[in-house]
């Protein structure tokens, strides 16, 4: 399964990746509309540690334990290997924040949580992040 990954050598820090997955899934064809004057809540994030930028997004684990941790049910593993969320059935209770190692899953402004589903309910080829990537640092592959 192709998966995002992060070289954090070539990350700048830019968050460019960030406007560019909370555009994707704005719902809206304008960016500037969709993000003028509004909080992003973009479903990837980048931290900077010690000198180092790097994105945090879901890894879509073979084992998820987030899905295994969600009292609701909202969370699911698909036939493609993608963690999906249901939001009409996640009752915002923060299981799944707690138990993904990673840092991956965040409260939306619905109030329900929400994750990186790589792009593929936006009938895109790539993620948002990768494409927005002014140095490559991010890409789309399987390894």
């Amino acid at each position: 399964m192709k998966r995002v990954y992060v070289n954090e050598k070539w990350c700048l820090g830019c968050r460019l990746c960030e406007y560019n997955c909370a555009f994707a899934n704005s719902g809206m064809t304008d960016m500037v509309k969709a993000l003028n004057n509004v909080t992003i809540n973009p479903r990837i994030k980048v931290e900077k540690a010690n000198g180092i930028s790097f994105a945090v997004q879901c890894r879509h684990c073979k084992d998820p334990i987030c899905v295994r941790a969600c009292i609701a049910g909202a969370l699911h593993l698909d036939e493609d290997g993608v963690i999906r969320i249901d939001d009409t059935k996640c009752v915002g209770c923060h299981s799944c924040v707690m138990a993904c190692p990673y840092g991956a899953i965040m409260p939306s402004q619905k109030g329900v949580m929400q994750k990186c589903e790589l792009c593929l309910q936006n009938s895109s080829k790539e993620p948002a992040c990768v494409k927005g990537c002014p140095n490559h640092a991010i890409v789309y592959e399987e390894r």
